[in-house]
């Protein structure tokens, strides 16, 4: 099953989401995506003012872990959570300027995985970011937090987030300064950050400087051996 398409037009670079599946994070997906990644940066006459914008057919942008995938496995719950750190140390010394176009709900580590790109625009008729981990009993590991510290400046918007579980329409999240617009289209900021002509490996390790702490936590595997934990969280899905 196709989990991801790679398109490009001109200076964009436009990674899509595809499947049933709510777009759930299992290593499948996370292995389409990383190769999608490797085909663009391969690309060297085209990387220098281009621009990757990663979105999603239907209601979600990615409803979180595949904890179902994952089951009672405490090894497959640890394989899940070191290929997604892979995936972050990729984006973020990714030699593009990127954009999380959200077209639905963003979940848990689907929501990670969207702060982990440079800008974020969603659409404002449909879609919430929502970090699940307190409705359904899982720890956030600290990466996760230090990746939400970097992404979410006020102190009570984060507290309600983590704590409070709280879902945060396209309208409030605009508000808070978490993304960077809410229309339906990333396509024209895209091409707004095309023209700038940057770089792209200096553009890439300067990002590298200014995720310095998310990198440094990334090395870290708290990945949760409580099986019975995530045999609860899975039945709350």
């Amino acid at each position: 099953m196709e989990m991801c398409n790679l398109e490009k037009r001109g200076k964009l670079f436009i990674l899509t989401f595809t499947g049933e599946d709510e777009h759930r994070i299992n290593p499948a997906r996370i292995d389409a995506i990383r190769s999608a990644l490797n085909q663009i940066r391969s690309d060297s006459t085209s990387l220098s003012g281009s621009v990757l914008i990663t979105t999603a057919h239907g209601k979600f942008f990615s409803n979180g872990y595949d904890l179902a995938w994952a089951g009672s496995s405490p090894d497959k719950i640890r394989l899940m959570s070191s290929k997604l750190r892979e995936l972050v140390a990729d984006l973020i010394s990714f030699p593009l300027p990127t954009v999380a176009a959200i077209t639905g709900h963003a979940c848990a580590a689907g929501l990670i995985f969207a702060f982990c790109h440079d800008y974020i625009v969603m659409r404002k008729d449909r879609g919430f970011l929502y970090m699940s981990e307190t409705d359904i009993g899982l720890k956030i590991p600290a990466w996760f937090i230090a990746v939400i510290s970097c992404k979410i400046g006020d102190a009570k918007v984060r507290r309600d987030v983590v704590l409070k579980a709280k879902k945060l329409t396209a309208e409030q999240a605009l508000e808070s300064g978490i993304i960077d617009a809410a229309f339906d289209t990333a396509v024209e900021l895209g091409e707004k950050l095309v023209k700038n002509g940057w770089n792209g490996q200096v553009y890439g390790e300067n990002r590298k400087q200014l995720y310095r702490e998310i990198l440094d936590k990334l090395g870290v595997d708290e990945t949760t051996d409580d099986v019975n934990n995530v045999a609860i969280a899975t039945s709350k899905m």
